[in-house]
């Protein structure tokens, strides 16, 4: 009988400690309301760069990864948005799990080249905008000019990624893939909310992520790809004009 009862406390301590564990947090938590001119959009923070809004029963997936969550909690997206090739950004795999016969995907020629064809696949360059199923794409630069693998080569070469301005019922949101503060993103104007990444070696550092975010002026002001980041780091991010949220993604 005693053995039986260390048994059960074993097990009981056991199963409270995976509900605690990061593969098992309720992703509902995660779940953030953002205020639009008529309706609220849904943001879920899945993990890393891995996003996914949702408005007015459309759901928008952005960058996902499978590491990053289960999606089969999630639902298939109407829209599915990379920004570039780099394995934690594109999923080829999940992407066409979590993918309807009528989903959308919007993303880099590289991307495209990769993932084969596709008639629901719209292609663009920075500086080019499209309009898909009543939803605004803005494709913006996203590129290193400072960070570099063996001192010459960015880890983001200009003109091959993408970073996304999204126009969700007159809320323009901005995604802002993997790159640095480079001088064409400090024209971005009217943005409510923007996600920047913020992390070394292939994104910024704070005092970039600060320059970046007091030009933008974002009404609200998520730092993203944070993984390897020191949280003590991210919570002290200053940006006077803007309401910074701290947000804990699922395995950062």
């Amino acid at each position: 009988m005693k053995f039986l009862l260390v048994c059960a406390t074993l097990c009981l301590i056991n199963s409270l400690c995976m509900a605690d564990s990061k593969k098992d947090i309720d992703m509902t938590k995660q779940k953030e309301n953002i205020k639009c001119a008529t309706l609220d959009i849904q943001v879920t923070f899945i993990g890393h760069a891995s996003l996914m809004i949702e408005n007015n029963g459309k759901v928008y997936h952005i960058d996902p990864w499978s590491e990053m969550g289960d999606y089969l909690k999630f639902p298939k997206a109407d829209i599915i948005l990379v920004t570039h090739e780099h394995f934690d950004h594109y999923d080829k795999k999940l992407i066409n799990k979590i993918s309807k016969d009528s989903t959308k995907i919007v993303t880099t020629a590289t991307v495209a080249e990769d993932f084969g064809k596709n008639a629901n696949m719209t292609v663009l360059s920075n500086g080019e905008s499209t309009t898909v199923d009543g939803l605004k794409v803005e494709a913006v630069p996203a590129y290193n000019i400072q960070h570099t693998r063996d001192g010459k080569n960015p880890f983001h070469p200009k003109g091959r990624g993408n970073g996304y301005i999204l126009t969700i019922d007159g809320l323009r949101v901005y995604i802002a893939g993997d790159t640095e503060n480079v001088p064409e993103l400090k024209e971005l104007k009217n943005i409510d909310v923007a996600f920047l990444p913020f992390n070394l070696p292939y994104t910024m550092d704070k005092a970039m992520f600060e320059d970046l975010a007091k030009s933008i002026k974002a009404k609200y002001l998520y730092p993203y790809h944070t993984m390897g980041m020191d949280q003590k780091t991210i919570e002290s991010i200053n940006v006077p004009d803007s309401a910074v949220r701290i947000r804990k993604f699922e395995k950062d």
